[in-house]
């Protein structure tokens, strides 16, 4: 049975903020959960390295918010030594980042990436498709794993379910066209408000998450990455990863 992680995210910014990533992560173990998703937005700057150290023995996949390429095509390399020495720092073997700006990047632009990460081994970058025209289409990310691979770089990849719908990408599609470059998914339903799509649990979502699901690997890790709210959010979260289990249990 895969491992199920919770994304931090899940429970709101600003109940993290009260309470902290750390707080949260034994919540979500305590539940049931493998592991969990660190997300370097709700980390405070003011204590980082204590919040950092109180998250390690929780963490599989760390996420940073910055991209990997700036708008003008230039590898950031800052941000790439952030994720990778956060992600040492939680003892998480898992980098999560998005490409950015990357179809403007010059053509030996991957190569350089793959000098950088010869260099920490231990660390797998995985590429998520995020909510841009630029890192969250298939085109562009299609377009960048052919650019990786001809560079000697073999890259997997997050898939997040829901992020497809705000490109106006078919997810479905992408699951089937992408799903031998799955890592780690992404659970997450949608529905759309008049202004915008939102998050919310798989089986309120106007997706066909069930599909989407049976199209992606089955063993590898899950997070849940929707809204986890509630009195009793100890007895939510241990449902909502039952839930997740029972799901891939099922699958084919």
């Amino acid at each position: 049975m895969p491992p199920v992680l919770i994304s931090l995210t899940a429970y709101g910014a600003a109940e993290v903020g009260r309470h902290g990533q750390p707080w949260f992560a034994r919540l979500a173990c305590e539940a049931g959960a493998d592991a969990v998703e660190v997300r370097g937005e709700l980390l405070g700057e003011d204590k980082l390295h204590d919040e950092l150290a109180l998250l390690a023995p929780f963490t599989a996949v760390y996420s940073e918010p910055l991209v990997l390429w700036t708008e003008e095509g230039d590898l950031d390399t800052g941000a790439l030594e952030r994720g990778i020495t956060r992600a040492k720092h939680l003892n998480a073997p898992r980098l999560k980042m998005s490409i950015g700006g990357w179809a403007k990047a010059p053509a030996d632009s991957a190569a350089e990436l793959k000098s950088i990460l010869a260099d920490h081994p231990a660390i797998e970058l995985l590429i998520e498709n995020d909510q841009t025209e630029t890192g969250g289409t298939l085109g562009a990310l299609q377009a960048f794993f052919a650019a990786a691979d001809a560079a000697g770089l073999t890259l997997g990849m997050t898939f997040d379910m829901g992020n497809w719908h705000y490109t106006g990408e078919c997810p479905l599609r992408a699951a089937e066209a992408l799903a031998p470059r799955v890592r780690y998914v992404h659970c997450k339903g949608v529905q759309r408000l008049p202004a915008k799509w939102v998050a919310v649990p798989m089986t309120q979502s106007s997706a066909p998450w069930r599909a989407i699901l049976r199209a992606l690997p089955a063993t590898v890790p899950h997070a849940i990455e929707y809204p986890l709210m509630g009195d009793d959010l100890l007895a939510v979260t241990r449902e909502e990863i039952t839930h997740i289990r029972r799901l891939r249990a099922a699958a084919p």
